[in-house]
């Protein structure tokens, strides 16, 4: 950083203007992308899910909550752990605000992990959440969006992940899915993300992003390597 390049305000001006027309490009393809990801055709959802959550057993159609939009954000909590995963949580620290607005845009937000719920609750408790999360302990969901891989599937290197082989040995990763309910009630999968491409929904990330040093994230044996839950930091 101290080797940076120092100029005249005039020149970093010029030099602004030739970033913001290739920030304007860049805008201009992620409308484009939008878009064609609204065009990608839906599969409709068959299977009875059932969710554990602080209004007791609910479907998946009853997280709609006369919406007719559903984001579930998988969040990375299995059974067996005593806490939510911490990437995870450096996520869902962006949700507590922006499900009103969502809301009146026709969407509903929700978590879903497979721990089981009161696990959830102590969790949501410890950080200080508001945002409805539900457990699927009981449930397929986890596995049939690609978020979760059964032991067998580990151990014979057969799971996928992000459409592709898993690369590692995690039970849980994280990941995105979107669905829309007709008028109906007939419920359909429309869209899903993982591994990097939930990464826009990260707003600190974003700011980072826009200053000198960016994410500083090299140097460590992995990118997040620095990351603490919120009460964690020294």
């Amino acid at each position: 950083m101290t080797s940076h390049k120092i100029v005249s305000r005039e020149e970093w001006l010029e030099a602004r203007k030739r970033l913001l027309a290739r920030e304007k490009e860049f805008t201009h393809q992620r409308d484009a992308l939008s878009q064609e990801r609204r065009e990608l055709p839906w599969v409709r959802v068959e299977k009875n899910y059932v969710f554990q959550g602080p209004n007791g057993a609910e479907t998946l159609s009853d997280l709609f909550a006369g919406r007719s939009q559903l984001v579930v954000y998988h969040f990375m909590f299995a059974p067996e752990w005593d806490a939510g995963c911490k990437s995870c949580s450096f996520w869902a620290d962006n949700f507590n605000g922006i499900t009103t607005h969502l809301e009146h845009r026709d969407v509903t937000l929700v978590a879903i992990a497979r721990a089981p719920f009161p696990k959830l609750q102590a969790y949501e408790r410890r950080m200080g959440w508001s945002f409805k999360w539900l457990s699927s302990f009981e449930s397929d969901f986890n596995f049939d969006f690609g978020v979760s891989f059964k032991p067998e599937d580990l151990a014979q290197k057969r799971a996928t992940y992000n459409y592709g082989p898993l690369e590692n040995s995690m039970t849980d990763m994280q990941g995105i899915s979107t669905f829309f309910k007709d008028s109906d009630g007939a419920l359909f999968h429309t869209y899903s993300c993982y591994s990097r491409g939930v990464d826009m929904m990260n707003t600190a990330y974003q700011y980072l992003d826009l200053v000198p040093k960016g994410r500083d994230e090299q140097g460590f044996s992995f990118s997040m390597e620095w990351l603490r839950r919120r009460d964690e930091y020294a």
